[in-house]
């Protein structure tokens, strides 16, 4: 935050102010008591099995220079304490407050796989004409993105938010707060199907990405998507689509592999430009679409966009290709959902130098009732796309086992329920040649796994 005051907290929040000075001057907001940068507001939020309330003097004593409550009707202190009625609230309201300060583009980021990897391209791209603002790790949420657009600074001249959704009217929420002009769906899958109920259902809330599109704005959808492609953008705003099919305003032909990294022709209208990717997997190409078509809009060349795109080679526990100790292993632990996790695999078959195939395999979340059958079907996909061994990890990954052992005996399974004893075992097993996939969805700390091989 650049020149706030307690005194615009207040305006923003309808905060009362229990004591301090409604002068002093806030530039950040956290919401970690440990954690707190100076002249920081602390939010202490009150969560599922900890109140942060509780943590108030120890943020103050940290460093933070004010802190809101909604605990406290007095205070006696020097610091300012800021009375509002609801903490969660009172932080989305600060960050629609300071967006309206804010004079620069946004671009939002939603769907069910790939908002992360299009983030990051997406901004990528705009990076060779703009200095380029992007959501900062994983903090896509109600609470993640008031704050991320907190730390926005004037000379940022465009900014790529994510938005995540895992609840009904979550999306609603932080897209009235981003107020985006241009807001990417990437697709609709199943991913927090178990708490949405269906694929219709998720494309529905991923429209209300809508409700925070300014007038005029733009839409950009997959015409790949079978539920995306007949959509169109709210009254008053346009629809790019983008894609490997006749529909699509911006497509990519002669898409093909060279050592599992994608090489296509990106083509508008008249415009025919060459583009190679530093990131492996064929699914890429619909992110590194979706990133020239956002940039071309904004008045780039798609040659200097693509560019750009070819020096991104992705991040930390995203399809990260690491060479240790003879063997090729492919970091992808980062989340997992079926379509992701059929990506891992077809970069792990894309590799040809490899000696062996293993794809170490760990449970995928949030996939409602149906959870068992979709882990099935990675078995079946494997089966159809072989690999010389197969690891899993966890009850759920133990059907993705199943599969494979009923359909394919000459592939090696192997079934693990804790990570230590999976760490044991791929010490002993793995060799000089092997290429190794790790997957999995964060809380099973496949990670922490994967590490154990590629970090020294």
């Amino acid at each position: 935050m650049v020149d706030i005051t307690v005194k615009e907290i207040l305006l923003a929040t309808r905060g009362r102010l229990l004591c301090g000075s409604e002068h002093t001057v806030l530039e950040h907001i956290s919401i970690d008591s440990r954690n707190n940068e100076e002249n920081s507001l602390f939010v202490p939020l009150i969560g599922e099995r900890v109140d942060a309330h509780r943590f108030i003097k120890q943020a103050l004593d940290q460093g933070a220079a004010a802190t809101l409550t909604s605990e406290h009707d007095s205070m006696d202190s020097e610091k300012p304490w800021i009375r509002v009625e609801d903490t969660k609230k009172a932080l989305q309201a600060i960050g629609s407050f300071y967006r309206e300060r804010l004079t620069l583009p946004l671009v939002g980021i939603t769907g069910s796989v790939g908002k992360t990897t299009t983030r990051e391209m997406v901004a990528c791209a705009l990076s060779a004409r703009f200095k380029v603002y992007k959501t900062p790790g994983n903090h896509n949420s109600q609470v993640g993105v008031p704050i991320t657009i907190s730390e926005i600074l004037p000379q940022d001249e465009i900014g790529v938010i994510e938005l995540g959704m895992s609840e009904p009217k979550e999306l609603t929420v932080i897209a009235k707060i981003a107020r985006i002009q241009m807001a990417v769906i990437t697709n609709i899958g199943v991913t927090h199907i178990e708490q949405l109920g269906s694929r219709e259902n998720i494309y529905k809330e991923k429209l209300t990405i809508q409700d925070g599109l300014t007038e005029g704005g733009i839409l950009f959808l997959n015409g790949d998507d079978d539920l995306l492609r007949d959509t169109k953008a709210k009254a008053g705003c346009r629809t790019v689509y983008y894609g490997t099919h006749s529909n699509s305003d911006y497509r990519a032909e002669n898409i093909h592999l060279e050592e599992g990294f994608p090489v296509f022709t990106a083509v508008c209208k008249d415009q025919r430009v060459p583009v190679r990717l530093s990131v492996m997997g064929s699914h890429n190409v619909l992110n590194a679409l979706v990133s020239l078509a956002v940039a071309a809009e904004c008045g780039i060349g798609l040659e200097e966009a693509a560019d750009c795109l070819s020096r991104f080679a992705g991040f930390k526990n995203r399809q990260q290709i690491y060479e240790a100790g003879g063997m090729t292993i492919i970091d992808d632990t980062y989340n997992a959902s079926p379509v992701s996790m059929k990506a891992g695999l077809e970069v792990l078959n894309s590799i040809t130098k490899i000696r062996r195939k293993i794809a170490v395999l760990a449970d995928m979340k949030e996939l409602g009732p149906d959870a068992p059958l979709y882990h099935y079907e990675i078995g079946e996909y494997i089966v159809r796309h072989p690999v010389q061994e197969v690891v899993t990890l966890g009850a759920l990954a133990g059907e993705i086992a199943r599969a494979v052992k009923e359909k394919s005996p000459d592939i090696l399974v192997k079934e693990f329920m804790n990570p230590e004893e999976l760490v044991a075992y791929l010490k002993e097993e793995l060799k000089e040649g092997d290429g190794v996939l790790f997957k999995g969805s964060n809380s099973m700390k496949l990670t922490q796994v994967a590490d154990q091989f590629h970090l020294d």
